[in-house]
């Protein structure tokens, strides 16, 4: 009886207390079955990625793309059995025309020189790097293996805009310094941008590149907090703010306002990093924006040395629901139109795309290249080689796998020695499928991947080139300088 006691007891005080409560109307009404609607919801995404989803149902990665990140991260087998998963007569099926006579490529030639004319120091870029991803929202266990991972593979590794941690540093890979509106790692007391940081952190050696963040794919035109919980002294030390405070990242740059004084702040980074590929990150949104940066650009004679275009669906570790899903536009028509807007004002030449969204595969390397990108990047395919299992709860702080979390209960079980070999072996064996791509479609160099070769069905019955369907007619230099004069 004293047994069942212990179990009558404490539902008979849920069930009292759910009957006076006035938060939620469930329990009121079904006051201790009612928890059970709770506990399925809670193991929802569980049961559906693991009893009901279908290889190529998941998002926003399918299992199929979640797997073979995994095999190729552990270098063992990257075939699939039977046949192919997709249907090919369903619209916005998408393929790559092979050649009757395929062709020799050496994966040293997938290298690319970033640095216009005006670069003293330009670097050579493998075609497939690490996205941006801050000491933060990321824990140091898995930034020292995405580092050392790089080292390892002979790749660049982006800071985010978290500033360049120890972690960077240990890890020894190449490293692309991402500068945002926060400009954490080199600002003031105020918040404003400090030359003498800048100059101080850039002369690393292993910072390669300077990235200045205008907007993101996941979340464009909007900033973000750091809460005063989460700026520990460490943070705060590389970031150069107070610890224990709520710091603000605003939506717009305080040192420059338009196009025009954003030009001239490329060139006093590059005046102040002696030279080294000073660039820009921007989610496309505006058009008129763009091709009006594009004008400045060509009349100052004032160019980035690359800019990085980042689609609608890149991903990040939080956002509002209202700029994940509907603001920004998607990467393959930003490329595009970023493509032939340089050409248009003749400035292709002198300026590199960097592509980032949702790239993991040799083929979405190819797709990329065919609209204008010469270098690509890749975050969550390199989460999923740290071991990131999908789980969605990068904003939680409860990670699973030691990713995105700074509790050390659950960072330290993530093993640096072994995910850094696998986050270069996702990245060379991804460079391998790319290269066996090219040869059997007959490319023989990057430049030579055209969008004319890669098709897309729009409709029952009718399939598109890449080339109709994103550069049906092409303006050049020329007719803008024709224009210029005219007007």
């Amino acid at each position: 009886m004293l047994w069942l006691l212990l179990a009558i007891v404490p539902l008979h005080l849920v069930f009292q207390y759910n009957l006076r409560q006035a938060k939620h109307t469930l329990l009121r009404n079904y006051p201790l079955i009612g928890y059970l609607r709770y506990f399925f919801e809670s193991i929802r995404p569980e049961f559906r990625q693991y009893f009901f989803e279908s290889d190529t149902d998941g998002k926003p990665f399918s299992r199929r793309q979640r797997s073979i990140v995994y095999q190729r991260a552990k270098n063992v087998r990257q075939t699939v059995p039977f046949g192919m998963h997709s249907n090919s007569l369903e619209v916005g099926y998408e393929w790559i025309a092979h050649t009757m006579f395929p062709v020799h490529v050496k994966e040293e030639n997938l290298r690319v020189l970033v640095g216009s004319s005006r670069c003293k120091h330009p670097y050579s870029a493998s075609i497939y790097n690490i996205s941006a991803m801050s000491y933060g929202s990321l824990s140091k266990t898995a930034v020292r293996a995405l580092s050392a991972g790089a080292k390892l593979g002979g790749f660049a590794h982006n800071t985010g805009e978290g500033g360049v941690s120890p972690f960077h540093i240990e890890g020894g890979g190449d490293l692309i310094w991402q500068i945002g509106t926060g400009y954490f790692g080199c600002r003031d007391k105020k918040g404003n941008f400090s030359e003498d940081l800048f100059r101080e952190q850039v002369a690393h050696p292993q910072i390669k590149m300077v990235e200045i963040k205008l907007s993101q794919g996941a979340k464009p035109g909007h900033g973000g907090i750091l809460p005063a919980a989460k700026n520990t002294p460490e943070i705060a030390a590389i970031r150069k703010v107070e610890p224990h405070t709520t710091v603000a990242s605003p939506p717009a740059h305080s040192a420059f306002k338009d196009q025009f004084t954003m030009l001239l702040f490329i060139e006093k980074l590059r005046v102040l990093s002696d030279g080294k590929p000073i660039g820009i990150k921007l989610c496309i949104g505006n058009k008129q924006e763009f091709e009006r940066l594009c004008q400045e650009m060509m009349h100052n004679r004032i160019l980035p040395d690359f800019i990085t275009i980042d689609g609608a669906e890149g991903g990040t570790g939080a956002a509002p629901l209202e700029f994940t899903d509907s603001l920004g536009m998607p990467l393959y028509d930003a490329l595009a139109y970023a493509q032939s807007t340089l050409r248009k004002y003749g400035l292709r030449d002198e300026i590199k795309l960097i592509a980032a969204g949702k790239i993991i595969t040799g083929v979405d390397i190819i797709k990329a290249v065919s609209l204008g990108a010469d270098i690509c990047y890749s975050a969550r395919g390199m989460m999923f080689a740290l071991g990131c299992i999908q789980a969605l709860q990068c904003d939680s702080g409860r990670c699973p796998v030691g990713i995105a979390t700074q509790d050390k209960n659950l960072y330290q079980g993530l093993d640096v020695a072994d995910k850094r070999v696998r986050v270069a072996n996702f990245h060379g064996n991804t460079i391998k499928s790319t290269v066996e791509v090219m040869e059997a479609c007959g490319f023989e160099s990057l430049e030579g991947i055209t969008p004319d070769k890669i098709f897309r069905r729009v409709e029952q019955g009718r399939n598109m080139s890449f080339k109709e369907l994103y550069f049906p007619k092409r303006t050049t230099a020329a007719d803008v300088s024709r224009n210029y004069v005219l007007n």
